[in-house]
């Protein structure tokens, strides 16, 4: 069984971007435009990884990572954000993000650090 990714950002070239880079490893993905989205979506799929943006529109990633503690306490939890500011990072950490990445990325740079996500959480691919 794949391995589910929930991706929420609110740029759709960007969720494309992100598509293209998992695809090809086989992640079944789940996108959502904001953190409303992306709750929604986390309670009606098995995730088992999730990407978000922090700066988006009608829930921020910082509030959605803190709502998502409060369903799932051990599911990874991975920003990708145009977000470089370390006080913005540090409430990433504090709500419960297990890691940060600064936009934009390179593919095969991504791929390689959620295959790491992957292995660290003892997920199966």
């Amino acid at each position: 069984m794949a391995i589910t990714v929930l991706i929420v950002d609110d740029s759709a070239i960007m969720l494309n971007l992100i598509k293209q880079a998992l695809s090809p490893d086989g992640y079944s993905l789940v996108l959502a435009r904001n953190g409303e989205e992306g709750i929604a979506a986390f309670k009606e799929h098995e995730i088992d990884i999730v990407i978000t943006d922090i700066n988006m529109p009608v829930m921020d990633g910082i509030v959605l990572i803190s709502e998502l503690r409060k369903i799932d306490s051990n599911v990874p939890i991975f920003a990708l954000t145009s977000e470089a500011d370390e006080h913005v990072r540090e409430r990433g950490r504090q709500a419960g993000a297990n890691g940060w990445m600064v936009k934009p990325f390179q593919p095969a740079q991504f791929r390689d650090i959620i295959k790491q996500v992957v292995k660290r959480f003892g997920l199966l691919l």
